[in-house]
């Protein structure tokens, strides 16, 4: 097997084959809902690996908040302007962006930390909270799992995954000042040949007013 393929050349080749495969995510479409109505009208919300911009950014712009998301990879990008014109999409690496402390009222980050080294996790968790307004809320999901470096394939892709426990999540997001004020776990298989059923955990956490 070749060795493991960056974040930006996965999910340039998948496309809106990630779409398709993860389209059934009645959990993340939960927590999007969940957020949308506790957000105040007009909310500016950061979306961290945008993908395809659905369903994240489709569902919030559609509640009636400005959204911006970055995606690493470029065809990703090209797919979120065309398939949700009413948001705004760059392409950036999540490590390389820079805001203001009080920026946001809502960050969303699904799926798009698990190909980071555990130290860059751990900064972003960091930046995140430091990034949302008072009152503001992050919604962030991932593959629990405590593996670090390891070496897997992704529909069809060798990529190499970090992650941590969801317990050892939950202490993050608090060590940061976050309070935790939803979190569901799941099981998803993917809509893949030779997808298995993977485990997920969807936390939202509120920054203190």
């Amino acid at each position: 097997m070749t060795g493991p393929a960056s974040a930006a050349d996965v999910f340039d080749a998948l496309g809106k084959d990630y779409e398709h495969a993860f389209r059934n995510l009645a959990e993340q479409r939960a927590a999007i809902t969940a957020l949308a109505e506790r957000l105040p009208a007009g909310a500016a919300v950061l979306d961290v690996g945008s993908g395809t911009g659905r369903p994240v950014a489709d569902l919030l712009t559609a509640a009636g908040h400005p959204v911006t998301g970055y995606d690493v990879a470029p065809k990703m990008v090209e797919i979120a302007r065309a398939q949700v014109p009413a948001a705004r999409f760059e392409a950036g690496d999540m490590r390389e962006l820079s805001f203001e402390a009080g920026t946001w009222d809502a960050i969303t980050a699904f799926f798009s930390m698990l190909q980071l080294p555990r130290a860059d996790q751990d900064t972003m968790i960091g930046r995140f909270a430091d990034w949302l307004k008072p009152g503001g809320l992050l919604v962030f999901a991932t593959v629990p799992a405590d593996v670090d470096g390891v070496d897997i394939v992704f529909m069809g892709h060798p990529v190499r995954a970090s992650s941590f426990p969801a317990e050892v999540l939950a202490e993050k997001l608090r060590a940061t000042g976050l309070e935790i004020v939803r979190e569901d776990q799941a099981r998803f298989v993917p809509d893949h040949p030779g997808a298995g059923p993977e485990p997920h955990v969807y936390f939202t956490a509120r920054k203190p007013s």
